[in-house]
Formats: structure tokens, sequence, C-alpha cells
């Protein structure tokens, strides 16, 4: 049985800097809140590398009361609003992410009008922008950075984002918190992304799934959905209800 369902955000909940399809954010979350009584529709959460109050947002929109991902690797606890994270941010271990921020701010953005520095990210140098082809400009640029005068750092692109992160601070961190605080394992639960931070994930969970409009690399690790962002999510919870209805043994 698949007894967790997980979500990425931008590009596969909602097409980013667009308005979002309400028509199928809503089905999602109407299934959402069917799983609290039913055994085979498996509740929803979320797993993203944007920030938190992006992530909270959206996790309202959903009705989602379970505890989400945001960075790739911190976990929201909506009893007591607690933040867990696997790295400590207040020991110096972070000081890679904050010298790539300042790198970005002073040396890097001035000269790309339109796109930003996510400042309320806690533990990646994430940038957003709308024109995709600039973020593959800087993507090419941070990750000669990186390899420079990091080594070892991650870097994760997406069509209007980069994010570098610190080693192993990656999405698969995030869903091993998951599984921790919900006691699911990896062998119960599915996934949809669309881009190379969600690899990680996608090779570990029982069900993965890349939506039309994902990355190669991302559908090379994942059931390719023959739609787009929020219908290939709505069409991805779909297939998992029916794996769960083939998985329930009848009575004898």
């Amino acid at each position: 049985m698949i007894k967790l369902f997980v979500t990425d955000l931008d590009g596969c909940i909602s097409e980013p800097f667009k308005t979002p399809n309400w028509e199928a954010i809503n089905k999602i979350r109407e299934l959402n809140i069917q799983s609290r009584s039913s055994d085979i529709i498996p509740p929803l959460t979320i797993c993203t590398g944007r920030p938190y109050p992006y992530a909270e947002a959206v996790a309202q929109w959903l009705d989602i009361k379970l505890p989400f991902v945001f960075e790739s690797a911190g976990l929201f606890h909506w009893d007591g609003h607690r933040f867990e994270t696997a790295i400590n941010i207040e020991n110096g271990e972070m000081e890679p992410v904050q010298q790539m921020k300042k790198w970005l701010t002073q040396d890097v953005l001035p000269n790309y009008p339109g796109v930003n520095l996510e400042f309320s990210k806690m533990m990646d140098a994430g940038i957003v922008g709308p024109d995709e082809k600039v973020i593959e400009k800087l993507h090419r640029l941070i990750l000669e950075k990186v390899e420079s005068d990091y080594p070892g750092m991650e870097v994760h692109a997406t069509d209007i984002s980069v994010n570098t992160l610190m080693p192993g601070n990656d999405k698969l961190q995030g869903f091993k918190l998951l599984s921790k605080a919900l006691d699911i394992s990896f062998d119960e639960m599915g996934y949809i992304g669309d881009s190379s931070g969600d690899v990680p994930a996608l090779k570990k969970v029982k069900m993965a799934f890349a939506p039309l409009n994902a990355k190669d690399i991302a559908k090379e690790h994942g059931v390719v959905i023959q739609k787009e962002t929020t219908e290939a999510v709505l069409e991805a919870y779909h297939k998992i209800i029916e794996y769960n209805k083939t998985a329930v043994k009848p009575q004898s």
C-alpha cells in the first residue's frame, strides 16, 4: 500500500509565474480530504526546494495537515509550528551557503534585473526568475563557481530557479525526515517531481512520477504522466489510488 503521496511544487502543483489550474487544485484537495476517511486514498504532503512561506501557503490551498518539506531538507510540523533539519544552521556548517548568497547578491544579480535571491531561505543559496534562458546562463555560472570554490556542494536547477545546497542536504534528506516523522517507509510512498533536484527522492520511493513538462533527467526516474503540472499530479494521485485498490486483499 502507498500510505503517503508527496508532490513537488513548481512544475508540478502549478506552473511558476502563472495562475494555477484551480479546478485541478480543488480535485487534489478533495482527494486529500477524503484520505482521512479512506483506506485506499493516501494523504498528501509537499517536498519542495522553495522557502517555507511559499510552501505553507500552498499547503493551506491543499488542506495539508501533515508535516511538509521546504528548502529540500527542512521539515515543518504544524503542531507547535516546529522546524526540523538534519543540519545545524547555528554552528557555522552553513558558511558556504552564506558565502554563495553574498557572491550572488554583490557580484552576480546586479547584472541580471528580474532575477532575485530567495531571501527567506535558511539552508539554500537560491535564486529565482521568470526567464528560462537567463536561468540557464546563471546555472552554468553557479556551477563554475561551486566547482572552483566550493566543490562538493550540490546545484539543482529548474526552469525558474537555481538552488545551491550543502552536500546531502537535498530532497532525499527531506524524505528521510518525513519517513521518520510519520513512520512511513520509502516503499510506502509515491512522489511526483519534474527536475534534477527531485531525482534523489524519485529513485527511492515505491511509485515515482514525472509530468510531461518535466526535465529529461526526472523522466528517466519515474512514470511519465502524459499531462502537465497540476493535471499530472491529479492523474498520479488517481494511479496511486488504483494501485492501492489492487493491494487491498479481500476479506476471507
